[in-house]
């Protein structure tokens, strides 16, 4: 099993993120029946452990993003196969999330492939915005880095979650994006929380990463205050033309760990099981529930890749005896 950590917390890391660094790799050293008794026992605690929340998540607008994320295929620099999309119209953003909420969704997600919206980018998605708040659904955004001022427009248009992922634990965040820095990422969720949204952040696993990084990741989204109310864990999905093709999968039973050790640090957050489901068998999936998943992406697609089909989730649900949440 992966244990080595290449490298210890920055020298001017907080004392509150050392320790939950310290303890998220205690965590994860732990027998694997032990620490998933641990997560269950706090996922239980807050949480009915039968039912799970469901989330559709368009891609308003695809490909042509200028930075150099490793993981994605819709950066321009890689040939990928992705073509450029314009930001769609109001109709469809509508009528995708209309049926989203018929197939049992609660809450409607857009995803626009930029660095960071303008000010003439942001004008349209505040009336889907609307739109979609219309339709009684919980609406949330993830549209890059924002500028002052943005974060308020989106609360006023009625967002209820603004999702930026930390993707990576600090020190491993360079082998992964050079185009923005780490501060950046914190820099927005700071002003999404200051505008009074919830916060929306998780990461990516399976990025080459040591345990202990992992453990970084996690650690640094436990040490925010006040921690995400949404933290959607993403198993990389791997894309031909990207930088990190070919990179070894992570064991099924690592990606069980890091849900665990999500929800033992993260107890009262809703923990996504989110990218990645696609190629996990419904054994790893029932024990990522277990573990403490309580959220997931719910439809065929998310922005580029594929996703379990509805009636497979379905199915699975039922099997396991687990409602909507």
């Amino acid at each position: 099993m992966d244990t080595i950590i290449r490298l210890h917390p920055p020298a001017t890391a907080e004392p509150k993120f050392a320790a939950l660094r310290e303890e998220a790799v205690r965590l994860f050293d732990l027998p694997f029946n032990d620490l998933l008794f641990q997560a269950h026992t706090a996922h239980r605690t807050h949480f009915d452990p039968n039912r799970v929340q469901r989330s559709t998540l368009l891609s308003i607008k695809t490909g042509g993003c200028p930075e150099d994320c490793g993981y994605c295929p819709q950066a321009a620099r890689y040939h990928t196969g992705v073509e450029s999309q314009e930001l769609m119209p109001l109709a469809e953003v509508i009528e995708a999330a209309s049926a989203a909420k018929a197939n049992g969704a609660t809450r409607f997600c857009m995803g626009a492939a930029w660095r960071g919206p303008k000010q003439r980018d942001l004008e349209p998605v505040l009336a889907m915005v609307r739109e979609v708040k219309k339709l009684g659904m919980e609406a949330c955004c993830t549209l890059g880095m924002l500028k002052d001022g943005q974060a308020e427009q989106l609360r006023d248009a009625g967002l209820d979650y603004y999702n930026h992922n930390l993707d990576t634990a600090p020190e491993f965040y360079g082998e992964i994006i050079t185009t923005r820095d780490y501060q950046d990422r914190l820099d927005t969720l700071s002003r999404v929380r200051d505008a009074g949204m919830h916060v929306c952040s998780g990461g990516i696993v399976g990025l080459g990463e040591s345990r202990g990084e992992r453990a970084g990741l996690l650690a640094q989204l436990a040490s925010l205050d006040p921690q995400p109310e949404s933290v959607p864990i993403n198993n990389l999905v791997q894309v031909e033309g990207t930088p990190l093709a070919g990179t070894e999968a992570l064991p099924w039973s690592e990606f069980v760990r890091t849900i665990a050790v999500a929800r033992i640090l993260m107890p009262k957050s809703a923990v996504r099981l989110s990218a990645g489901r696609q190629e996990m068998d419904e054994a790893t999936q029932a024990l990522c529930f277990f573990a403490g998943a309580n959220s997931i992406f719910y439809g065929e697609k998310l922005l580029t890749t594929g996703n379990p089909d509805v009636a497979r989730d379905d199915a699975l649900f039922e099997a396991l005896g687990i409602a909507r949440g």
